[in-house]
């Protein structure tokens, strides 16, 4: 078992920028998560799939992985010579196999995964380069109940892990596009406007859109709580395309609110970074009063096929782990050399971790704390070391 004591920070070898090894207690952390959120999903009649770490770059920017393809890590592989690309996003490779292999699988298809993915880049935000991705998709199946169903599945699932307090920011990402769409904007205008948009700029959007920028602005000030927030949309004089997208928003925020009545909701109609290639609603976990979200997701479309609809939601297992309290790592007994092998197996069998001497030491005890354990086992009894 890891403990500080043994860790030699001289030893520490530099590995690129965005990487890291990950110890024990951390990495057992890590490893209870992704069965307790798989367990769940799986519970929901989710199916555990594990996509390949690489693919043809054909396939893996194929529909809504094109967005993220600046994210990958490209090569060429020396068995075909094309070049393959290692996962960004296991969202897009979920979709995939919804789309090929499991072509012929009733829909709705519900899938979920876990495991590593690799990005060519970082940021202040986002400083790892590799992250172990947690999420679930549902593919096939357009109403308002599957959205609500995915956002209350990555709920449950942070609660069950111990994240008490959520709030749910509620993002339409199609809208802001519409609305420009509609104001037909010189070229030059109409991306300094989005730049402004996106950066929440209120006054650039007023000096650059004129007598255009009262519902641009009305977008922006509707951020808030979700009653308020929709009441604000709704009187906005929006392109009638606009206006369809708002029936969603109020449809999940009901269904989701009868199962989660204490959910803190707020809508953010004017937010899309980062949500690119979703469809439909989108959405963003916080645990309350932290500034960096814990999980995202939302709807999108997997292919080009009018019924590969699809909506689902990624958590970020790194930042649960560092707002949820220490993992406590389980104290180990030591066995010394010579001891029946049924009494070490009868501790395991209780859930207790033990080291075994496999040489004969002059001092148990000594070799006991010498390998970080907190007590040891002698003629079948378990005897704390702290008293010696």
């Amino acid at each position: 078992m890891i403990h500080d004591s043994i860790i030699n920070p001289e030893k520490i070898v530099t590995l690129p920028i965005g990487f890291r090894d990950i110890l024990s207690p951390h990495a057992d952390a890590e490893a209870k998560m992704i069965d307790v959120i798989m367990s769940i999903a799986i519970s929901h009649g989710y199916m555990r799939v594990k996509p390949t770490l690489v693919e043809f770059e054909n396939t893996l920017f194929n529909g809504p992985g094109l967005a993220i393809s600046e994210q990958v890590f490209r090569l060429i592989d020396p068995i075909s010579q094309h070049m393959i690309g290692l996962r960004a996003d296991m969202t897009t490779q979920a979709a995939r196999i919804a789309s090929t292999i499991m072509i012929d699988a009733p829909r709705p298809v519900r899938l979920c995964y876990a495991g590593e993915v690799l990005l060519t880049t970082t940021n202040q935000l986002n400083p790892e380069r590799e992250l172990v991705q947690i999420g679930a998709e549902l593919i096939g199946n357009s109403t308002a109940d599957a959205d609500a169903e995915v956002i209350l599945l990555a709920i449950e699932s942070l609660h069950t892990v111990g994240v008490k307090s959520i709030s749910l920011d509620i993002m339409i990402p199609a809208l802001v596009p519409l609305v420009l769409a509609d104001m037909r904007l010189p070229a030059e205008i109409f991306s300094a406007v989005r730049q402004a948009i996106n950066q929440k700029d209120i006054a650039t959007v007023e000096r650059l859109a004129n007598s255009k920028s009262s519902v641009l602005v009305g977008l922006l000030k509707a951020f808030g709580p979700c009653e308020e927030a929709m009441r604000a949309l709704s009187e906005l004089e929006l392109p009638d395309k606009a206006r369809d997208f708002l029936v969603r928003p109020a449809e999940v925020i009901k269904l989701i609110t009868n199962f989660e009545p204490n959910l803190s909701i707020t809508v953010d109609p004017a937010e899309n970074r980062g949500f690119e290639y979703h469809t439909g609603i989108a959405f963003s976990l916080f645990a309350r009063g932290g500034r960096n979200e814990i999980g995202r997701g939302g709807r999108y479309q997997s292919d080009k096929d009018p019924k590969s609809t699809a909506t689902g939601f990624t958590i970020y297992l790194e930042r649960v782990l560092q707002i949820l309290p220490k993992h406590q790592q389980t104290p180990t007994v030591y066995i010394p050399y010579g001891t029946p092998r049924e009494q070490s197996m009868a501790l395991r069998t209780r859930g207790q971790i033990t080291i075994a001497g496999l040489t004969p030491v002059v001092d148990n005890y000594a070799e006991a704390k010498r390998m970080g354990c907190k007590s040891i086992l002698l003629n079948g009894q378990t005897i704390d070391l702290s008293q010696y």
